[in-house]
């Protein structure tokens, strides 16, 4: 008697949320989380750099500003980071890419590139 029951290999679902992945969409997840690890990277590392040139009065963000003068400049930084790639690990995920997408296009506009401006131009 055939079985009638089919199982699906576990690698066709995306994580968590249980839908069917497909090659584009992985691949497109893929593409942008490591895009929004490279901008908190560069965002880490370029703030750190800034404050060390101009002082923590330079950074933009009260709250990251006030880490600083608790934990440090690095430190703080660091602990910053990896929660904002940790968040967005969780939202990759659960495959809400074009959330992460939009948080890229975010921390370009709103933190890498004024940075870059700063320290480069």
């Amino acid at each position: 008697m055939p079985n009638t029951c089919e199982v699906s290999s576990r690698a066709e679902f995306l994580p968590i949320s249980g839908r069917k992945a497909s090659v584009a969409h992985t691949t497109f997840g893929n593409v942008i989380i490591l895009a929004f690890i490279t901008c908190q990277v560069l965002d880490g590392a370029f703030t750190y750099v800034g404050v060390q040139a101009f002082g923590r009065a330079i950074e933009a963000n009260p709250l990251i500003s006030w880490l600083m003068g608790v934990l440090g400049d690095g430190p703080a930084l660091a602990a910053s980071k990896s929660v904002a790639v940790a968040l967005g690990a969780f939202l990759h995920l659960v495959a809400v890419h074009r959330i992460v997408a939009v948080l890229v296009v975010l921390y370009l506009a709103a933190a890498v590139g004024p940075w870059t401006h700063i320290l480069f131009f």
